[in-house]
């Protein structure tokens, strides 16, 4: 069951490349709230073109707090591309932290969106999965 937002940032793509086969890494970097708490998320995510159109994506990053607190993320997901060059995320996220004001994250498997518009603009929403 989805369970409350728990986080939400903006943000840009920072940078896209080419891997073999029908494979894109795209990097980002945006900044918000988790837990209420001001963050910044950096990260890293490989999306695979399937035949049939749609993206299965997999990647990691890290979420730094105002106050220095991290967390590791990692996640994956199945999307979309659209004809004007946006990409709709949708997918689940698994967080690790040893600091205090992020450590409730080891337990939350959650749930997010990521939207990417065609001039690389990014937004991302995050629920706790109860």
């Amino acid at each position: 069951m989805l369970g409350e937002k728990i986080g939400e940032d903006r943000g840009q793509v920072t940078g896209r490349r080419v891997l073999r086969g029908s494979r894109v890494e795209t990097s980002f970097t945006s900044e918000g709230t988790l837990y209420g708490i001001a963050m910044q998320d950096m990260g890293t995510y490989v999306s695979n073109l399937r035949e049939d159109g749609t993206l299965y994506g997999e990647g990691q990053g890290i979420v730094i707090g105002a106050k220095g607190e991290r967390a590791e993320w990692t996640g994956h997901g199945v999307g979309i591309m659209k004809p004007d060059g946006s990409v709709s995320f949708r997918g689940a996220v698994y967080y690790y932290s040893d600091t205090p004001t992020f450590k409730k994250l080891n337990k939350v498997a959650a749930l997010f969106e990521h939207e990417i518009d065609g001039d690389g603009n990014a937004k991302n929403s995050v629920w706790e999965w109860k």
